[in-house]
């Protein structure tokens, strides 16, 4: 390739970029989420999974023969506790032993559907997100699935540390890794297909990215509160922040969908200024 052209090249990625850049108007983002009532949203996401997911995996924890601390463990992983903190925590998860002798199949059951209407939750936030009508009900299918694999992702997440046997560095990739794969497949999965992966890339990558600041956050904020709070109002302060810290985790995981749909807009229009054939709706209406 001749210099010339190297330059013309390279000219045309930089007015590509700067097109780009021109296009990410931040206002669009901040009004998207104010239609979208996102706070809100993240409350009710919190409440669901304080009701529905949080029993599903105390069972699951006690089913599992690794020698850990149960959903304690993994959510004070998931928050970055330690100390005093960390010992709030478990002392609030602890389940008894007893706990899978004593659940019937009607509870289990009733978990499992109240799991599924979680996630029904999830897929009407995302939905609306993407400017997507319901989908049909005979696909709940989807959100059972996505469920299991939602609780897959926890648990490996969780116990990425033990199992690969490698520092903080390592258990770090793991996590980000199984993070992008779930959020870029679950949006597409969950919404049938109507969400390309390329548009769903930009929104998963936001959302790992924004649960690790997340935990950040938690373990030098949410830490001292749930140590301070739980020597002032015992177990029930401790509730109060790990409320707090879903609510976040509501925040994060529907503001990187509101961030990747705003991104993929934004990149969409680029490319079709860029000329006819360059850009992907990535958003499909059912046929």
């Amino acid at each position: 390739m001749s210099p010339y052209r190297a330059v013309l090249r390279d000219a045309g990625r930089l007015r590509d970029a700067g097109q780009l850049w021109h296009d990410l108007r931040f206002k669009g983002l901040y009004r998207s989420g104010k239609d979208f009532e996102l706070t809100y949203r993240a409350m009710g996401f919190a409440a669901m999974a304080t009701l529905t997911v949080i029993p599903l995996l105390i069972v699951i924890a006690a089913a599992n023969p690794a020698p850990d601390r149960g959903l304690a463990g993994w959510v004070i992983d998931g928050m970055g506790l330690t100390g005093s903190s960390s010992a709030a925590v478990t002392l609030l998860f602890s389940a008894p032993a007893r706990v899978l002798g004593t659940t019937s199949v009607f509870s289990a059951l009733l978990v499992a559907v109240s799991g599924v209407a979680f996630a029904g939750g999830v897929q009407a936030g995302f939905e609306r997100i993407w400017g997507l009508p319901a989908g049909p009900w005979h696909k709940i299918w989807r959100q059972l699935v996505w469920l299991t694999v939602l609780t897959a992702y926890i648990y490996a997440e969780a116990t990425a540390g033990s199992v690969t046997h490698g520092g903080l560095a390592v258990t770090a990739a793991v996590a980000v890794i199984l993070g992008i794969f779930f959020f870029w497949w679950g949006l597409r999965f969950l919404l049938g297909g109507r969400v390309s992966y390329r548009a769903a890339l930009p929104g998963a990558v936001a959302t790992v990215v924004g649960l690790g600041g997340l935990r950040v956050f938690s373990s030098l904020i949410f830490e001292p509160l749930v140590a301070s709070n739980a020597v002032s109002y015992g177990p029930l302060g401790t509730v109060l922040i790990v409320q707090s810290w879903l609510i976040g985790v509501g925040w994060v995981i529907y503001g990187g969908q509101l961030f990747g749909r705003w991104f993929h807009d934004a990149w969409t229009h680029s490319l079709g200024r860029a000329g006819p054939g360059r850009g992907e709706h990535g958003v499909k209406e059912p046929g």
